[in-house]
């Protein structure tokens, strides 16, 4: 299936033009997982699994990741999303530049 097809299936079937984006800062990150880079996963993971019945879109900044070395855990986020979400489509927002 196209990218735009699966794209326009995941707002149909949600009825919803919302995209999320992940871009995690664990200087953000709620009580004990404040300022801990290695809860990245678990930190995305729990906003998909909030947010997968309402989207048409997923959005995770590379460079956020990138930042931290979570790498490891923006792949592994991609396969959850893959897994608890399928049929709602992945824009790997690869820009970078845009953070200071």
């Amino acid at each position: 299936m196209k990218f735009t097809d699966t794209l326009a299936a995941a707002t149909a079937r949600h009825r919803s033009m919302l995209c999320v984006g992940l871009d995690p800062e664990p200087a953000r990150f709620p009580g004990a997982w404040k300022n801990d880079p290695a809860r990245i996963l678990d930190f995305c993971s729990r906003i998909v699994d909030a947010t997968k019945d309402l989207v048409c879109a997923f959005k995770p900044q590379i460079a956020h990741f990138a930042a931290w070395r979570a790498e490891g855990q923006l792949e592994e986020l991609l396969a959850y999303i893959r897994r608890v979400a399928p049929g709602v489509p992945v824009i790997l927002d690869a820009k970078r530049g845009d953070i200071g």
